[in-house]
């Protein structure tokens, strides 16, 4: 059997990878020049002249739970239960 038995339906394939890809493309030229230059105009340039307030990695950083207000009630276990790593007794490992 040839490989040119196949031919419609690659052509199909092609066809249909085509149009996808086209679709793809238009899309990030659209998302480039209509999302990504405008933000480089307005907020990048702000950050880059020194208008925006310095960046703090404390306002991203997750909050533990106490800091969120959580009680947490087993911070400190004691005991010699199978996952507490002592070194004078042994429990789990």
């Amino acid at each position: 059997m040839m490989l040119s038995a196949f031919f419609p339906f690659y052509q199909f394939l092609w066809t249909v990878y085509f149009v996808i890809m086209f679709l793809v493309g238009f899309w990030c030229i659209f998302m480039f020049f209509g999302y990504v230059i405008p933000i480089w105009l307005t907020a990048g340039l702000a950050e880059y002249f020194g208008k925006t307030k310095p960046f703090d990695p404390e306002e991203v950083r997750r909050k533990t739970l106490p800091e969120q207000g959580a009680e947490v009630i087993y911070s400190s276990p004691k005991g010699n239960g199978p996952f507490l790593h002592s070194h004078d007794n042994h429990g789990h490992h």
